[in-house]
């Protein structure tokens, strides 16, 4: 390559480079573009949050099923359209208890008042799930700002990615491993379920029917499953009771979650795996015997990762003018 060539060549990979860098999410993205952004945020859910108790583990619910489909790219808000007949990722079979559209959508218009076609819906999720946390006087973790709204919804394409409530750890460990998170995370994003709550019918069967048995899942608590069935989820058929992940502590973002499922009452299938490994139950026994401030770090880092898998930004995407519909 002559001298003129390899000065051509090194501009091209220097723009390259400044390019790629430029389109990379970044703390303060819209520090100029819409400087009052994160605070039109905080402000809205710090006065909402406080009158929906049950809201936070379903937004951070959202941000987790939208993040595991195509990425962290709001196509789990996208609705069907007659144009398309397609049915989109929000009516899918794993998103039907999804809540918090609404929530969203509530933000959304303010942002757009103060800041037209300027903030992403992809932002907002990632932004409404870490404050609603912190609102429960639950952690904080960085938000790098800048993602991109995806212009692509499929329903069909969330039967893989989303890990079921009745999955077991080596299903949950390949589902976690494809978005490029590891056993650990599996366990620290777990911890989520403080807040959480469970439709009956999605652990029914291990209370009256496990692996069609027509008895109770053996490694559920028998003193806990008699309890349920008595008080909360009083038939195999029940589709609308919801039941606390957390009882007792569920308005509390602590380590409670935890001791339950060594007591074997954990809710979901999926939680009672965790405790069918030595790993995860060791990642387990580590974090009961550290402290708040150690799991909220940890619950940081894993939230931080999840927030970022496959992120649209720079020119991929677009800027949603209203969370439902494609420009």
């Amino acid at each position: 390559m002559n001298t003129f060539g390899s000065f051509v060549f090194v501009i091209v990979v220097v723009l390259g480079l400044f390019e790629s860098g430029h389109a990379d999410l970044q703390m303060g993205f819209y520090s100029k573009s819409c400087p009052k952004a994160e605070k039109i945020v905080q402000d809205y859910v710090n006065k909402h949050i406080p009158n929906a108790p049950s809201l936070p583990a379903a937004l951070i619910r959202l941000h987790f099923h939208d993040c595991f489909v195509r990425g962290c790219d709001a196509s789990i808000l996208l609705n069907s359209t007659s144009s398309t007949g397609n049915q989109t990722e929000k009516f899918a079979i794993p998103n039907l208890t999804v809540r918090g559209f609404g929530f969203i959508d509530g933000v959304k218009s303010l942002l757009e008042k103060e800041c037209p076609g300027i903030v992403s819906c992809a932002d907002i999720i990632t932004l409404v799930a870490r404050d609603s946390i912190v609102a429960t006087g639950g952690p904080s973790w960085k938000v790098p700002t800048g993602r991109r709204d995806g212009l692509i919804s499929n329903g069909t394409e969330t039967l893989g990615p989303i890990p079921a409530p009745t999955s077991n750890l080596s299903t949950l460990q390949t589902d976690f491993s494809r978005q490029g998170l590891d056993l650990k995370d599996l366990v620290v994003l777990s911890g989520a379920h403080t807040v959480g709550f469970g439709h009956c019918s999605s652990f029914s069967a291990r209370l009256y029917n496990f692996n069609g048995t027509g008895n109770p899942d053996p490694s559920f608590d028998s003193e806990y499953v008699a309890n349920l069935k008595a008080r909360k989820c009083k038939s195999a058929n029940d589709t609308t009771t919801r039941v606390e992940m957390d009882p007792g502590s569920v308005r509390t973002f602590d380590l409670s979650y935890y001791t339950l499922l060594l007591k074997r009452r954990g809710l979901f299938q999926s939680d009672a795996a965790l405790t069918t490994s030595s790993t995860t139950k060791a990642l387990i026994t580590q974090l009961l015997q550290g402290s708040i401030e150690n799991f909220y770090t940890e619950f940081a880092k894993s939230m931080e990762k999840m927030g970022q898998i496959g992120v649209l930004t720079g020119s991929s995407g677009e800027v949603r003018k209203n969370c439902a519909f494609v420009n």
